[in-house]
């Protein structure tokens, strides 16, 4: 599985590789020069905190790297592997035809997106729209998610109903009856669910923030 620490090693292998330090080569790429900096790896919660895709990009572009070459600097023997993952508008997770009743991707028509060191042959992207999942998640973030994965609480998790709804929550408790759910907008009230009402759940296992 594809961690934290490999991506910022990665952004420091590409800062290394151009001669800069993680702050040089954020104010190459245009962006905050604390961007990548150690502090700005961690929340204040004490969470692992991801690179966005954006200054990621931004970075890849300043010094000319292929994202071929950066996902080689994810492993220092560049052997990280690298497939196709489906991506989905976060609202269309809720129609049919897209998901089993495992939470596994079916149908066709979905676009792609190349991701690194992923053991899940069923894992897939979600595009976020909306604000109701700010701060944790914006409008245009991708969240990639693992229906496979083990889920533990407190793990960040994508929970689709029976009826439809769709949504990204924190795991609070699990039971055989119910599934207890905390809000990532503190506007939005935690949510809990009989179990008989949940068609699937699936960990959240990296997010372009």
């Amino acid at each position: 599985m594809l961690s934290h620490a490999q991506i910022w090693s990665a952004v420091d292998r590409l800062a290394g590789r151009a001669g800069l330090s993680a702050s040089g080569l954020a104010r190459r790429a245009g962006l905050d020069p604390t961007t990548f900096n150690k502090s700005k790896r961690i929340t204040p919660s004490g969470r692992p905190r991801w690179p966005s895709t954006e200054s990621i990009a931004k970075a890849l572009a300043a010094t000319g790297t292929s994202l071929d070459a950066f996902v080689g600097l994810i492993e220092p023997d560049g052997s990280a592997p690298v497939r196709a993952v489906p991506l989905l508008g976060f609202a269309e997770a809720g129609a049919g035809g897209y998901f089993d009743d495992g939470g596994f991707p079916a149908g066709e028509g979905w676009d792609e997106i190349a991701f690194p060191a992923l053991s899940d042959n069923h894992a897939y992207a979600l595009e976020i729209s909306g604000q109701s999942m700010e701060p944790a998640y914006r409008d245009g973030d991708v969240i990639v998610v693992s229906p496979a994965a083990p889920i533990r609480r407190g793990d960040r998790v994508v929970v689709r109903t029976k009826a439809g709804e769709v949504m990204a929550k924190e795991l609070k408790r699990r039971t055989a009856k119910t599934i207890e759910l905390k809000s990532l907008n503190a506007q939005h009230a935690d949510r809990t669910l009989a179990a008989a009402e949940v068609l699937w759940i699936a960990r959240i296992l990296w997010a372009s923030q």
